[in-house]
């Protein structure tokens, strides 16, 4: 191990170390909180420069996250925030946190990548040490990001440091915040892997090493996959036993009694999120470069996006049983605009295709969501940006012909919502385990 790396795990050690991290969102963000209890000093970069003056100001302006220990790191000295790149320079260890979607094309877009990797490379110093954190395929680390690094003649393992450790959090989830996860690291070489792991271990529950960036850009894909299957799984289970008049639902509330050999997933309107609906496409994309299949994967993906059509036929056909009239000039509200429970995350939201869909059948819908009050500007579903919640009550439930559940957020009442909505559409089994009168509600 060379001076640059003995001197950077020294002041890893000592908590001398300043973390940069790069992209301030739902990964970022409490990735430096966390940093910042382990006692590190973090600056935090981001190109929204309101987000920036927020941050600075103690607001976390993500729903989830609480502002309190964002204004207590601030007020510390611990935290600040930047939309200056050219301090990228000024910390010893730099984690990028940066979106990685997908093309039209479902092909992986890595411009964030690159574009945050090009601007560290301009003030990259000796000694620093480089983690890359968004989910990717194997060998972005290496094939990507380091030639980008080396341009400028440092070299990894020598004169700077890689690696990647994929970020593992769950929005809105109480049990497990980023402090609680271990963190799985893959260094290029023995030193940039014993930072990396001095580094993480400060602040997580544990750290897990691997033999090489790859291999952990593959545990992240892994355990993505390993959902996406799953859920396409009891996604086409719900479809075989609708037909048959059996309730999934109670299938798999027996099921998971079992007490070995069965674990429960649960069937939904559609994949939402950063990471189930995307990072599948990373490794069937890659695996087409050494000429290898991924059936089971891709016929996954086809299941889990039927889901939204599924749950929209059911709809219409719900409203022709009841009223004799389908889709077209009907009313819909729809329950919950982000894409999981509990969070203001609309990333991937299943719900924005359903509105598509609705409307492009002739309905009118609008949506109530506690958390996600506005439709920001997306990609794959710009015109629906900016419309705005409305609000749930029985007066306004009396306007609408159908009430369609997408997300089960559990600040509503589902008792309340049952008995004061002419229909009820559940796709999340909310009614049923809210105990409410089930005469007007059909699950799809």
């Amino acid at each position: 191990m060379n001076d640059f790396a003995a001197e950077a795990l020294a002041r890893i050690a000592e908590r001398r170390a300043l973390v940069g991290i790069v992209g301030l969102g739902y990964v970022g963000l409490p990735l430096a909180l966390a940093v910042c209890r382990a006692g590190f000093r973090v600056l935090g970069f981001d190109i929204d420069s309101r987000r920036v003056a927020g941050l600075n100001q103690g607001d976390s302006q993500i729903r989830h996250i609480p502002s309190a220990p964002v204004r207590a790191a601030v007020e510390a000295g611990l935290f600040t925030a930047t939309d200056d790149f050219t301090r990228l320079a000024e910390p010893d260890a730099i984690l990028i946190c940066v979106p990685t979607p997908l093309t039209r094309q479902r092909e992986p877009d890595l411009s964030y990548v690159a574009r945050t990797v090009e601007d560290i490379a301009k003030t990259l110093r000796p000694g620093q040490l480089i983690v890359l954190e968004s989910t990717t395929y194997p060998g972005t680390t290496e094939d990507v990001v380091k030639p980008i690094l080396e341009r400028g003649g440092l070299l990894s393992g020598r004169d700077f440091f890689l690696a990647f450790s994929p970020e593992r959090e769950d929005p809105g989830n109480a049990s497990f915040g980023t402090q609680d996860i271990p963190k799985v690291v893959g260094g290029d070489g023995p030193a940039a892997l014993a930072m990396a792991t001095a580094l993480y271990g400060a602040f997580v529950t544990g750290t897990v090493a691997v033999t090489s960036p790859a291999a952990a850009e593959a545990v992240k894909l892994t355990e993505n996959i390993f959902r996406a299957v799953n859920i396409a799984l009891v996604n086409e289970l719900k479809v075989v036993y609708d037909a048959m008049g059996i309730d999934v639902w109670e299938v798999i509330d027996a099921a998971k009694t079992k007490p070995f050999g069965f674990m429960p997933f649960y069937p939904g309107p559609g994949l939402g999120g950063h990471c189930i609906p995307i990072d599948p496409f990373y490794l069937t994309w890659k695996a087409r470069e050494y000429e290898v299949a991924t059936r089971f994967i891709e016929l996954a993906g086809e299941i889990n996006t039927a889901m939204p059509r599924h749950v929209v036929d059911r709809l219409a056909e719900a409203l022709d049983r009841r009223f004799k009239r389908g889709l077209n000039g009907s009313r819909i509200l729809l329950l919950g605009i982000a894409y999981k429970k509990n969070v203001d995350d609309t990333r991937e939201s299943a719900s924005l295709k359903l509105i598509e869909l609705i409307e492009d059948r002739g309905g009118a819908v609008d949506f109530h969501d506690p958390h996600a009050t506005v439709i920001p500007r997306t990609r794959e579903h710009a015109p629906l940006a900016g419309r705005r919640s409305v609000e749930l009550t029985p007066e306004t439930l009396a306007g609408y012909d159908a009430v369609l559940i997408a997300t089960d957020h559990d600040a509503v009442d589902y008792r309340a919502l049952a008995r004061d909505a002419r229909l009820v559409i559940d796709t999340r089994n909310a009614c049923a385990r809210a105990g409410a009168d089930m005469s007007r509600v059909v699950k799809a």
